[in-house]
């Protein structure tokens, strides 16, 4: 009998960074005390939503930092789960946007307040977090301008230091430096009003808007009348929800122990793998709100209608003769776009049989309709085998004979429209490409034409109508305040052969800047009016709402929002297009009437190939008056 050293098969040794990804996890669960939460890992960022928490995958020769910045996520995460009732934090936001960020961010520093001040380990883990999600990229250490500094940031470091006596993280501090002075002065007495108010979520967030008052913030959303007479009731349930300070000591001691046994584990963990991507764990607040809210929907009350107003006419551009619409092709030279399509499919080799298959089905749903497609008693035809019966019991029936009719998806342009915003960079971008080539390809076999349109702008912060405007003297409320880039990827009549290269151009260096939302879903719905097709779709993909720093510096907090807002009612009310919207990511079934959210970029394959067979279903009539299914999000 030979001899091996081999170990035998049950003796293999796990991947070194198990032990810390359990151990993780379980710590996640007993904070939150939730033990059905669902934890998983991956290189995208980090998010929350309902009881699916995504956390940064480890890299293979993790170091003490490194842990702590993903224990950090874990307990964030934990704490809004454990400490946070969705119901309460929604009855009480106000509905102006900058407001509102205020309001999210502030409420999340209060979570984390809570776990920093029970225990040690909890603090030091955000802590660390912190530093590293504002130290990325270092686009905040050295800023001089109060307009580059996100004052909702600001506001929750502030509230953060007066609840745990912790200062800002070194990375995070110029922030704080430029709002601190006028923070303090017209909110100073809010902030030290806090801390009592800690325990109580209820209480705070009404602290939080008086808050929001004194900083000139607060819209005119009066404050849920029910809300007083269940205020007994809730707080009883917030009590409850809320472990008392030794029991979460008392839970978290073993926790903490098993994290800090693995510590000596990961020192053997090999070298080798890349920089885990992030992202706040606290930035998808509203996202874990909507996916509770299924379970929550009797404390649920509509959103106010008033950020629909009819506010277009408002709505002004600085300077529009810097503004471009370009085709893919004249970005960049043919060998260069050959090679970024190259890169794109080497990117998702994977990825393109998974989608490939959901777009067979499409293609297989779409032209079954075709061959059922038939118009019935007529004079003339082919003849009707299922109505001979009639012939047969009353010879005096007439003969019937159906005829084989065009469906009216052939006679259909789908427009995908493209968030080409920098939040989308890495695997986003790169699924968002690939999804919309394969359904572009599925789409041109079964005779429906497909546009495939990105937006952005042409620079950061500004470019050159930021430029025009200083040189004019800064006149005030400018309006939008940069330079837009439309871009064609693939035109209606175009070939899918001959536009094929062009979604390539989305991997290259510097294309993704800033998202324009109200714009481009303007350009796009007026290039879809002028098509000779009966049925018009839209679909729009994107990451988050409309961000513009140059604009919104000078212009209120909401602008960009509430023209979005307009645009989609326009298009939604009073126009023959068909809207809907995916999300990645991002809710965006608060603006959109016909929107689903999902929570990975994987899963936009499935999203885009089902919510199209569900247009062109043959009930679609039905379907236009009302909403679609949603996945991880609600109307």
């Amino acid at each position: 009998m030979a001899l091996t050293n081999r170990p035998k098969t049950g003796d293999r040794k796990e991947p070194g960074a198990e032990p810390l990804k359990r151990s993780v996890a379980g710590c996640m669960r007993a904070i939150a005390k939730r033990p059905d939460i669902e934890v998983t890992y991956a290189s995208d960022r980090p998010a929350l939503i309902g009881d699916k928490a995504r956390l940064p995958e480890p890299t293979r020769r993790i170091t003490a930092e490194d842990a702590a910045i993903l224990r950090g996520h874990s307990d964030s995460m934990a704490l809004r789960l454990g400490c946070h009732d969705t119901s309460v934090h929604r009855r009480l936001a106000p509905d102006n946007a900058a407001a509102r960020a205020v309001y999210d961010a502030v409420e999340q520093a209060r979570v984390e307040a809570i776990g920093s001040r029970r225990l040690e380990g909890v603090a030091a883990n955000i802590t660390a977090m912190l530093e590293d999600r504002y130290h990325r990229g270092g686009k905040y250490e050295n800023i001089t301008d109060r307009a580059d500094a996100p004052m909702e940031d600001a506001v929750a470091l502030m509230v953060r230091e007066r609840l745990t006596g912790q200062k800002p993280p070194p990375a995070a501090a110029r922030i704080v430096e430029l709002w601190r002075e006028h923070i303090e002065a017209r909110a100073g007495k809010n902030l030290d009003g806090l801390l009592g108010s800690l325990e109580n979520q209820r209480h705070f967030a009404r602290s939080v808007r008086d808050l929001l008052s004194s900083l000139d913030m607060a819209d005119e959303t009066p404050l849920d009348q029910d809300d007083e007479s269940d205020e007994d009731e809730n707080q009883a349930q917030d009590d409850e929800q809320q472990p008392s300070e030794g029991e979460a000591e008392e839970q978290s001691q073993g926790d903490r122990a098993e994290i800090e046994v693995t510590d000596e584990a990961t020192d053997e963990l090999d070298e080798g793998a890349t920089e885990s991507a992030d992202a706040p764990s606290g930035e998808l607040p509203e996202e874990a709100e909507d996916a509770e809210s299924e379970e929550a929907s009797e404390s649920w009350r509509p959103p106010s209608q008033r950020g629909n107003e009819r506010t277009g006419p408002d709505y002004k551009v600085y300077n529009p003769r810097f503004d471009e619409t370009v085709e893919a092709e004249d970005l960049c030279d043919a060998e260069e776009l050959a090679r970024l399509r190259s890169y794109l499919d080497k990117q998702l080799a994977h990825l393109q049989g998974v989608v490939g298959r959901l777009a067979n089905r499409l293609q297989r749903r779409l032209l079954a309709q075709q061959s059922r497609a038939w118009d019935f008693d007529l004079e003339e035809g082919q003849l009707d085998p299922a109505r001979l019966v009639r012939v047969v019991t009353d010879p005096f029936q007439p003969l019937s004979f159906k005829q084989e009719k065009d469906t009216d998806f052939r006679d259909t342009v789908v427009t995908l429209l493209l968030d080409n915003s920098g939040s989308m960079r890495g695997r986003p971008i790169t699924v968002a490409a690939t999804c919309a080539d394969i359904l572009a390809r599925t789409l041109e076999r079964c005779g429906v034409k497909v546009e495939i349109l990105g937006f952005t702008t042409r620079a950061w912060k500004g470019g050159q109508s930021r430029e025009a405007w200083l040189a004019g003297g800064k006149p005030p409320a400018p309006g939008r305040l940069n330079d837009l880039r439309h871009i064609i990827y693939k035109s209606a009549d175009a070939p899918w052969r001959r536009a094929r290269k062009n979604l390539g151009l989305m991997m290259r260096e510097g294309l993704l800047k800033e998202n324009i939302d109200g714009e481009a879903l303007d350009w796009a719905h007026k290039r879809l009016l002028a098509r000779p097709e009966q049925r018009r779709i839209l679909m729009v993909i994107s990451d988050g709402a409309p961000v513009d720093d140059s604009t919104l510096s000078v212009n209120p907090g909401n602008y960009l929002e509430r023209h979005l807002r307009y645009m989609i009612e326009e298009i939604e009310t009073r126009s023959p297009v068909e809207l809907l919207a995916i999300g990645i990511g991002h809710d965006v079934t608060r603006y959109y009437r016909r929107a689903v959210t999902i929570i990975d970029a994987e899963e936009l394959g499935g999203a885009m190939t089902e919510k199209l067979a569900e247009l062109f279903e043959e009930n679609t009539g039905a379907s236009r008056g009302g909403g679609m299914k949603r996945v991880a999000g609600r109307r």
